[in-house]
């Protein structure tokens, strides 16, 4: 899992997400991993693919994502 580009490990976040958060925290791990490899500051979401994408859900998720030492952004 260490050679996984950051879309792949958005994707990865995107599917668990659709599966009740199964294994999130790992691949926020891998995600972590794979920015600091690219040097990226932030992972860029789409808040059409997520569960919640009104503010509270998006909110929500920066926070837990920033527990986790992961940076978020959303787009349209």
């Amino acid at each position: 899992m260490s050679d996984l580009t950051v879309s792949a490990a958005i994707d990865a976040i995107y599917a668990s997400i659709k599966n009740d958060n199964e294994d999130l925290d790992t691949h926020i791990a891998a995600l972590k991993a794979a920015m600091a490899r690219e040097g990226v500051k932030e992972a860029t979401f789409q808040t059409a693919k997520l569960a919640q994408g009104n503010r509270q859900g998006r909110k929500l998720m920066q926070a837990y994502f920033r527990k986790k030492g992961v940076a978020v952004g959303f787009t349209d």
